[in-house]
């Protein structure tokens, strides 16, 4: 159960619509243009675009070592940084992580108080924040999330759902949107065995992909073969001298992705799934 904790400040102004954030202004071009997830929902909705995904875009955890700072940027690489680390962009795009996993590698309680301050100082211009969740939890550590989802509403940033070890693709589906998206979590057997499920839900809904704890050349493939928009991995920000394998299977789109499947394709791929 979360406590009752302050939303940061600047976020009543994008809830009560007197500014208006990227995600409520990509909410209302994909309503339009029919994009918006309606169409999974209903057969008589037609989308009028195709679906098209971006180049996979690579998160590294936040690092402190300027030369491996340095080798990512130059790498057009991103920042991953946690809500319970130092809270420095080091000037480069970045994404919000929640903290729950370095939680649960310590054996600690998730850090609320943590998650709310690192939302308040990086949040409006994060590329994306993952909503807090319960690693391994299934449908509590959704159900938890949805709680966070609610808090944060009128976010600017995408805001992304972790899905869990027990977590099906109907327990997930109406929740996504191109506002709200899927950070793929959950332990690696899971992850890998999973991807492109979760894929072809994305493909469905219109909404943005992450796989976590990527840091093989192999694992990014298997994120190209789902259609991911980006994965995350700590090689990089460890030693530099991983990048140029890992950066190089990065450019390798894959051309049978579930990204480029139809709807009618991606629909029949999560029918009646049971992960």
């Amino acid at each position: 159960m979360t406590r009752d904790l302050p939303a940061p400040r600047w976020l009543e102004d994008y809830a009560s619509g007197e500014k208006l954030g990227w995600a409520q202004a990509v909410m209302a071009y994909a309503d339009y243009c029919g994009v918006d997830g309606s169409a999974d929902d209903d057969p008589e909705i037609e989308e009028r675009l195709a679906m098209h995904r971006p180049p996979l875009a690579a998160y590294a955890s936040r690092t402190g070592t300027r030369r491996n700072l340095a080798a990512m940027q130059d790498a057009d690489w991103r920042l991953l940084i946690s809500a319970t680390g130092q809270l420095r962009t080091e000037g480069m795009r970045y994404a919000l992580d929640n903290g729950a996993w370095t939680a649960f590698q310590q054996g600690q309680p998730f850090d609320e108080d943590a998650f709310v301050v690192a939302v308040d100082r990086l949040g409006e211009r994060a590329d994306w924040v993952v909503l807090p969740d319960i690693v391994e939890g299934g449908l509590a550590s959704l159900e938890y999330s949805l709680t966070w989802l609610e808090r944060l509403r009128g976010m600017p940033s995408r805001l992304l759902i972790a899905v869990q070890n027990g977590m099906q693709v109907q327990d997930v589906a109406s929740f996504l949107s191109p506002a709200v998206g899927i950070f793929v979590g959950g332990s690696t057997q899971w992850k890998e065995e999973t991807a492109q499920a979760w894929g072809s839900l994305a493909r469905r809904r219109h909404c943005y992909l992450h796989v976590g704890r990527v840091n093989s050349a192999r694992r990014i493939r298997i994120c190209a073969a789902a259609g991911a928009d980006s994965f995350d991995g700590t090689s990089v920000s460890r030693y530099a001298k991983t990048l140029p394998r890992l950066d190089r299977a990065t450019r390798q789109a894959d051309l049978f992705a579930a990204a480029h499947d139809s709807l009618e394709q991606a629909q029949r791929a999560t029918a009646d799934l049971c992960l």
